[in-house]
């Protein structure tokens, strides 16, 4: 094809797709830079059984040249402006009245675009930004600032064709770049598709209500929750989805709160099997502040009472079986109140937990089966984990991720904590089972093999005597 390297822009999607592929399973979040981007990023969420949406950037032309870009302004209101802004004539006053003019064309559009539609949060998710192609590049770094500001979980920047020099502009806005062709003879987008037919709004509208309605029946429905107790008022995000089977409540680690992109993407990979979740602050603003109440375990343990009385009350799921996933110091106040509230809570996970924060006697009294995982390469945290599991009840379990250090950041760490949570919740919350009296789980998926060795591998310590 010469130097047309794509015949169109569903060839382009579909190799992109194909670069993309190792994110499939893992619903990312595709967001597709109008018009171009759409059609692209439609056929890459469909590839990747993805959500699909749009980022509303748009470029700032320079004074008398409207094509040249100076910069960018996104959804927000935020200004990008290039290096050779000044250069091009655009002053003070310029860039205010286009700025003004280009945010009231993204919000026409978004009104146009979005009705009837609520826009996905990328925090906690893999984000796939996505276009036709970059020519300078500004549109695309201002959307990934953009969406940077609200803490993905991975942030990557997908097109099928880009000036190199735009690559080098966009790539410290971006985890990663997927880009299938870097010409040095670059002059504009549309000179490597054979065909570049120009997107209409009614197409962009068209291909955002089809995946709309594939994802509805899916899709959890978020609100934020206000809930009082203990002389404070704990600020939350709930997320149902449709046929919810089960809740599980997160209580977060010490210094960490509900935008922890850990928690949320956990919290992600639990409702897609139709758990719902509540991340919630035990802490306020300035009791976060002081380092003695993010180790406060009997505070942290006693809010998380109020979060599941709270609950019980909430006419949405009230009646919905709950779980317990803790993280770090926030596995032990979990544990606690599992115990204090022990007809309610009917499973916990810990990831990367504290659970020797709470005494011997406290946890023989577990009726909820437990699930602790630990990273192998966290080894002080695992020892504690093992003298603790030791003191729990027949049905709690230790599953070891090996190579993983506390916070899980290494390739597929997280994941298999997702997936492990995810199985454990499900085993163990479906509406008529207990919290006890129930064969435990099996963790048989393939993705679950290496942590099943690890955990065939561990011996549970002799039991402490009682006597207490």
């Amino acid at each position: 094809m010469s130097n047309r390297y794509f015949i169109d822009r569903e060839d382009a999607a579909c190799r992109l797709a194909a670069a993309l592929v190792r994110f499939k399973g893992r619903h990312p979040l595709v967001l597709a830079i109008p018009r171009g981007g759409v059609p692209i990023g439609r056929i890459v969420a469909d590839a990747l059984d993805g959500e699909l949406d749009v980022v509303l950037v748009r470029k700032l032309g320079a004074p008398g040249n409207p094509e040249l870009a100076i910069g960018a302004i996104d959804e927000d209101g935020n200004v990008h402006l290039g290096a050779h802004a000044e250069q091009a004539g655009a002053d003070a006053a310029y860039v205010r009245d286009e700025a003004a003019r280009q945010l009231a064309l993204i919000r026409d559009r978004r009104a146009s675009y979005g009705a009837g539609r609520t826009s996905p949060d990328p925090a906690g998710r893999d984000v796939i930004m996505v276009d036709d192609g970059l020519a300078t590049g500004a549109t695309m770094g201002a959307a990934l600032q953009a969406v940077r500001a609200r803490h993905p979980a991975r942030l990557v920047c997908a097109v099928p064709v880009a000036a190199p020099d735009s690559l080098r502009r966009v790539a410290p806005f971006a985890d990663e770049v997927v880009c299938l062709a870097a010409p040095a003879d670059f002059n504009a987008v549309g000179q490597f598709y054979e065909r570049f037919a120009p997107v209409g709004d009614e197409e962009v509208v068209s291909l955002l209500a089809e995946a709309g309605t594939a994802a509805a029946s899916d899709s959890p429905v978020s609100r934020m929750v206000a809930v009082p107790g203990d002389g404070v008022v704990l600020e939350g995000e709930l997320c149902v989805p449709a046929n919810a089977r089960g809740l599980v409540l997160f209580a977060h680690g010490s210094g960490s709160s509900r935008h922890s992109p850990r928690n949320r993407f956990v919290a992600g990979e639990l409702n897609r099997v139709r758990l719902a979740t509540l991340l919630i602050d035990l802490l306020t603003p300035v009791e976060d502040r002081e380092r003695s109440s993010r180790f406060d375990i009997v505070l942290l343990a006693r809010r998380l009472g109020v979060v599941i009385d709270w609950l019980g009350r909430d006419p949405v799921v009230s009646r919905l079986p709950v779980g317990l996933f803790g993280a770090s110091t926030g596995a032990a106040a979990a544990l606690i109140a599992a115990v204090a509230r022990a007809q309610r809570i009917a499973a916990v996970v810990a990831r990367g937990g504290r659970p020797d924060l709470v005494d011997r006697a406290t946890l023989a009294r577990l009726q909820a089966p437990v699930l602790l995982i630990v990273g192998g390469a966290d080894h002080e945290v695992l020892e504690l984990n093992r003298g603790a599991w030791a003191n729990m009840p027949e049905s709690a379990e230790l599953i070891v991720v090996p190579g993983a250090t506390h916070l899980f950041e290494e390739p597929n760490a997280l994941e298999l904590v997702a997936q492990l949570a995810a199985d454990w919740f499900v085993s163990w919350l479906p509406p008529g089972r207990g919290a006890a009296g129930v064969t435990p789980p099996s963790l048989t998926s393939p993705a679950h093999v290496s942590a099943r060795a690890d955990r065939a591998m561990l011996k549970r310590p002799p039991r402490a005597k009682r006597g207490y």
